[in-house]
């Protein structure tokens, strides 16, 4: 039976005999840490609704604060610590906030600040959870592993993402949202015991001599903390990453507040079956998608298409939208991005990591998943509520400043894919900007 098992996950997702064990216990542990996430992330989501738009927006422009301070922190970590050694501890890291923010919570009396407070480090822990966890996956597999496996480990975020808000509503009655902070720290413990181990199976088995020489040649971080932003800046190929993020993020926040306006005039009751509607829809969508169609598209279409597929897709959709701007019309978008993004964009969005040096992906990668994500979020918050409040832009002209950032979108995607392909097949290139990087001072 395993045998069978094991030739049916070959052939649909084309993982290769000796790398079986390490996708399944990569896929094992990214659902692990996504169920982590996803018990708070209801919990959190249901705070602000008593803070207003700007009540949110200010929250928002804090937790942008404490994203830069943790990117700064995790970047100064990383030149005394060792990566084999930092990777686990992030989520033991986190695993001991919980437990701390516990305490805190059950000793303030004023309930909006301890929820503030709770809204904040949750936010900050959902972009370093899965952006260390890539991080580690770009380190230990090679690029023609990361083609071709990378959207099925992927999909475990969605079982994450299906488990872990199944898990709220059936405990959340008895546990409370404070019983659930300590259910996540316990869950965070897990990456202690599975990384080591998935350490040595790629280690092993899982590499070919390419892949092993490619690792062999990998830099050891340099010492100054704070060269993640010096390589970010310096580099174009990784401010073209920013920008794909930015965009990415103008879309979301875009159709996520715009979903807000068009639902604040139904019952708490049917909003949160909208919002279920949409969450199941998007999960289980994605997690077909991911499983069986990412990997594919990745190596038949390539790079370039792969990542311009969901923004040009945006670019057309969004005509449906101008002409019916309804909520249904704005629900089917909405789970079709998303759908997109989690199967397609992200995975491929991780992908372009792998033609990095050690340093670039262990010190600009969390400014641009942590400072420039919470950044633009920020921003982008601010200039809707300018846009639909101060000068009353309906859900038609959001929908065509949409399809203009989508068209932008598309074409740094194709500028980005193939320079992953150029770097791919020229690595020279990386050490070539990675030394001309250090005469500017990022060493």
């Amino acid at each position: 039976m395993q045998k069978a098992i094991a030739g049916v996950l070959r052939s649909l997702v084309k993982i290769e005999r000796g790398e079986l064990a390490a996708v399944l216990l990569s896929f094992a542990l990214v659902l692990v840490l996504m169920t982590s996430y996803s018990l708070l992330k209801p919990v959190r989501d249901s705070m602000p609704a008593d803070w207003g738009n700007v009540g949110l927006a200010v929250t928002w422009t804090i937790n942008f604060g404490f994203s830069l301070f943790a990117v700064a922190l995790y970047g100064s970590a990383l030149t005394y610590i060792r990566f084999r050694v930092m990777v686990p501890g992030i989520y033991v890291f986190f695993s001991l906030t919980f437990v701390a923010l516990y305490v805190i919570r059950s000793l303030l009396a004023d309930p909006v600040l301890a929820n503030k407070g709770f809204y904040v480090w949750v936010s900050v822990f959902s972009l370093f959870n899965l952006s260390v966890f890539w991080s580690f996956m770009t380190d230990i597999y090679s690029k023609s592993q990361a083609r071709r496996v990378f959207g099925f480990i992927a999909a475990g975020t969605t079982v994450g993402a299906i488990l872990g808000p199944s898990l709220t509503a059936s405990l959340v009655d008895e546990l409370g949202a404070d019983g659930l902070l300590l259910l996540s720290a316990s869950l965070l413990i897990v990456p202690v015991i599975v990384i080591p181990v998935l350490r040595r199976l790629n280690d092993a088995q899982g590499r070919d001599p390419a892949a092993q020489s490619e690792q062999g040649a990998r830099l050891v971080l340099g010492t100054n903390p704070f060269s993640g932003f010096s390589i970010l800046f310096t580099d174009r190929y990784l401010l073209g990453i920013a920008a794909f993020i930015l965009f990415y993020v103008t879309i979301n926040t875009f159709v996520y507040f715009e979903l807000q306006d068009l639902t604040r005039e139904y019952s708490l009751e049917f909003r949160a079956k909208i919002w279920s509607w949409i969450e199941i829809s998007t999960n289980v969508l994605t997690l077909i998608t991911a499983a069986l169609v990412t990997s594919r598209i990745v190596i038949r279409l390539g790079m370039p298409t792969a990542l311009a597929m969901v923004p040009s897709l945006i670019a057309v959709g969004i005509l449906a939208l101008v002409a019916a701007p309804v909520l249904i019309v704005l629900a089917i978008f909405h789970i079709t991005r998303r759908v997109g993004n989690y199967a397609i964009t992200r995975p491929s969005r991780e992908m372009l990591f792998t033609v990095l040096n050690r340093e670039t992906r262990f010190k600009a990668k969390p400014i641009i998943d942590v400072a420039v994500y919470r950044g633009g979020d920020v921003l982008t918050a601010w200039l809707f509520t300018l846009l639909a409040d101060k000068l009353g832009l309906g859900l038609a002209g959001i929908a065509l400043v949409i399809g203009g950032v989508a068209i932008a979108w598309t074409l740094i995607a194709i500028w980005l894919g193939r320079s992953y392909r150029a770097r791919a097949e020229h690595p020279g290139i990386d050490n070539q900007l990675s030394q001309e990087g250090a005469s500017h001072g990022v060493a």
